[in-house]
């Protein structure tokens, strides 16, 4: 089963709005953070850092967002932020941008009620590890009940590291309306500890640990509310297809967006009037303070032919921050 919030991740259109790094629960040994989110107090709009509400907008715009999920840390740390957040979103783009939040601790009624209130539709809870396959008759019980009363969709959402019965009793008991679960894996921000506690990287895998997935999917892979979310999937899919959604809102006439999402186009060290006197129109060129910008193609088709002595082809991320992927000379 996939729920709405997941069918639009695959789609590449929910925005990953990070509210809050602190998490002071406890301190996984697995958390994926790495140093500049983990203990920290800024706001993520995806990878733009958020210094005001327009910046939020303005990137959930750029990808024509479908709806939002909200992370961390721990979102209900930071509960009047958080709010704030589910707010400003649905005040913007209405009640049919879907919102889901991932949260560490239970938080209690008032806290499902606030979240709620403030647009929330789906909250995913992720009990400690340590607590796992006794979760009955705790708060952790409670909360699935109280959050649907509140009018939350409540889940779970977990990571890959071992199967666990008691979540499939959750789900046929009608407690949760769904199990995610991640494919476990190693980042720069638990690279160190997740060796220490024995996991492995899988051979010929970036990310995702060794001897945990064949498990998983042989004990709750079959039932119809668990979904296994794969490292491979959140790359091709989620985060590939975010990009591509807002390279095709930001680009310019002559930009090309490639199958990773990124945007390819021509620099060159010229004056604008060469190209004017070489019959380029307005809308294939862009002037910049000490270059111009142009179709990548027709670059290459000026340099080859002696009208233009060099450039370069770049690649670049469609994000604020524009980080360049590769540069090809042209000469």
């Amino acid at each position: 089963m996939i729920s709405e919030g997941c069918e639009q991740c695959a789609k590449g259109g929910k925005m990953v709005l990070f509210v809050y790094g602190y998490c002071d629960e406890r301190d996984c040994f697995y958390c994926p953070l790495g140093e500049n989110r983990k203990n920290v107090t800024d706001v993520y709009a995806n990878e733009r850092k958020v210094e005001s509400d327009e910046d939020v907008l303005e990137e959930a715009h750029r990808m024509d967002a479908l709806g939002s999920s909200i992370t961390g840390g721990e979102p209900q740390e930071a509960l009047g932020r958080t709010c704030h957040y589910l707010e400003l979103l649905k005040d913007e783009f209405g009640e049919d941008h879907h919102t889901h939040l991932y949260t560490g601790i239970p938080g209690g009624r008032e806290n499902m009620r606030r979240l709620a209130e403030a647009g929330l539709d789906e909250i995913r809870f992720h009990p400690p590890l340590e607590k796992w396959g006794d979760l009955h008759g705790t708060e952790w019980e409670d909360i699935l009940y109280i959050a649907r009363e509140e009018g939350l969709t409540p889940a779970f959402e977990i990571p890959g590291i071992r199967a666990e019965q008691e979540f499939l009793e959750f789900l046929d008991e009608g407690a949760a309306d769904f199990c995610n679960v991640n494919e476990f894996e190693l980042s720069d921000g638990n690279y160190r500890r997740m060796q220490e506690e024995g996991f492995e990287r899988k051979e010929d895998h970036m990310s995702a640990v060794a001897d945990t997935r064949d498990e998983i999917l042989e004990q709750m892979g079959d039932h119809e509310k668990v979904y296994f979310c794969t490292s491979v999937f959140k790359d091709a899919a989620q985060h590939r297809r975010r990009l591509k959604r807002i390279a095709r809102n930001v680009r310019r006439p002559f930009d090309d967006v490639t199958d990773d999402g990124t945007l390819v186009y021509g620099k060159a060290w010229v004056e604008p009037s060469r190209l004017d006197a070489l019959g380029v129109p307005e809308e294939f060129y862009t002037v910049k303070s000490d270059h111009v910008e142009v179709a990548w193609w027709l670059l290459e088709e000026m340099v080859a032919e002696g009208d233009l002595d060099e450039g370069e082809i770049v690649e670049q991320y469609p994000t604020v921050k524009g980080t360049v992927v590769e540069r090809t000379p042209v000469a």
